[in-house]
């Protein structure tokens, strides 16, 4: 029986958190249906105190921001950038069109086809999520999307020119500097300046996921990818300064970043938890941190790897970090997760910054349904049908006039018959099923 050794809040009050946070997404979509341009622009000066003459960027102030950084800047984003999007173009080359000839004179096939408009939302309010411009961004340029839109919101009240930058290498063709709840709601909804897209991606905090959520319907969302989760499945192998380490690198996004550590060992457990102890002492971001352990952290302590096994795949975390001394039996056998790093030699950094797997992952389980954002996400598969004889359109009609008035559909049916009646010269009456014949009973 597993042991938590700590604990994170009750899920009664995380559930009344989220009850808050929807009724403010809920009010706050409403008002950019209603308002538009100028809704947005007040929304905008309320949550992040910016109120431009205009949000998007146009190519000089793109460059401008751009010439801000200094080479090794530039180059340290390209290299990122072309980690994914090797990764992405790799992933992309799997994706094949089908045709086939099922029966004589019959063609079945499917064709990928890009989504025609992405908005990619970049977070940035707190960190500048430059990353995130990469996975989003370049993945959907990869992909073939004709209409990329990106919005981040200002850092420190202006735009970030390294966000800017790497939105602008990835190839969107139209860059805003806005944020939250408004900027999605702008991207999905539409305003007199902004043309709605067909589907939002990217991560952000609890209202930019809610949003996505309660907007999913009205357009297409990659998944439900909200505040950062990580957990970390370690045995004796390693020891308690990695795993704080690892646990505490993921607790500083927000307040409200679960951090779980799985183990069989008793030691370890507590050697971490002193671990990030004396960690916080020294981690500049500790504000971050320290409320995310105290309030979402937990230490599980389980009797076997099994027991391991089945709490992680139960807890189905974003990040999960696996340092055993059997990596490659969980990568076998775990179900659900956002993405895993192996080993101790990786880490949740290398996917979120630069190895070329995307950082956007499925989060409060999610990982059950669905994996993270890949560049298919971006690409629809849409199936035809092709008839190409008289031989073949009237034995395929045969059966489904049947099967059609199988299920009482006359006017299916009728479909089928028609094509029975001048193709094969076979007399059906009107709402009659076609007869069966030796040639095809």
């Amino acid at each position: 029986m597993a042991e938590y050794l700590k604990n994170s809040k009750p899920e009664a009050e995380k559930a009344a958190e989220d009850a808050k946070v929807r009724a403010i997404v809920e009010s706050t979509l409403a008002e950019i249906e209603q308002g538009g341009d100028e809704a947005v622009r007040a929304l905008s000066e309320k949550f992040d105190g910016y109120r431009p003459e205009k949000f998007r960027l146009s190519l000089g102030e793109i460059e401008a921001l751009i010439g801000e950084l200094s080479a090794e800047e530039i180059a340290d984003i390209k290299f990122a950038q072309e980690q994914v999007r090797n990764f992405a173009k790799a992933q992309r080359d799997s994706m094949l069109d089908v045709e086939v000839e099922t029966l004589p004179g019959v063609i079945l096939g499917h064709k990928n086809i890009p989504v025609q408009s992405v908005g990619c939302y970049v977070p940035g309010g707190k960190f500048p999520m430059v990353a995130s411009a990469h996975m989003s961004v370049a993945t959907a340029s990869v992909a073939g999307v004709p209409r990329i839109i990106a919005c981040t919101p200002p850092f420190k009240g202006r735009p970030n020119p390294a966000v800017i930058a790497a939105m602008h290498f990835g190839g969107a063709h139209e860059i805003y500097v806005l944020g939250g709840i408004q900027a999605v709601g702008a991207m999905a909804i539409g305003t007199e300046t902004i043309e709605p897209v067909h589907m939002l991606v990217g991560p952000g905090n609890a209202f930019v996921a809610e949003a996505k959520r309660q907007l999913f319907g009205r357009v297409g969302i990659d998944l439900f990818a909200g505040p950062t989760e990580t957990m970390v499945i370690a045995d004796d192998t390693v020891d308690g300064e990695l795993c704080a380490t690892d646990l505490l690198g993921q607790a500083e996004h927000g307040y409200n970043s679960p951090a779980v550590l799985l183990t069989t060992s008793r030691k370890l457990a507590e050697d971490t938890m002193a671990e990030i102890e004396r960690i916080l002492t020294i981690l500049p971001t500790r504000e971050t941190a320290e409320a995310s352990w105290r309030d979402y952290g937990e230490v599980i302590l389980c009797e076997s790897y099994d027991e391991m096994l089945d709490v992680a795949n139960e807890i189905a975390s974003e990040h999960v970090q696996v340092m055993t001394d059997r990596d490659d039996w969980f990568l076998e056998n775990m179900t659900s997760y956002g993405a895993l790093f192996l080993g101790p030699r990786t880490n949740v950094s290398n996917g979120d910054k630069v190895i070329g797997t995307n950082h956007t992952l499925p989060t409060k389980k999610a990982g059950r349904y669905t994996g993270g954002l890949w560049v298919g996400k971006f690409l629809k598969t849409h199936s035809y049908q092709k008839v190409l004889t008289d031989e073949a359109a009237t034995m395929i009609g045969e059966y489904g006039s049947r099967l059609c008035m199988l299920e009482g559909f006359v006017g299916h049916a009728e479909q089928c018959n028609i094509r029975v009646r001048r193709y094969g010269g076979i007399n059906v009456p009107y709402g009659e099923a076609a007869p069966y014949r030796d040639s095809n009973a």
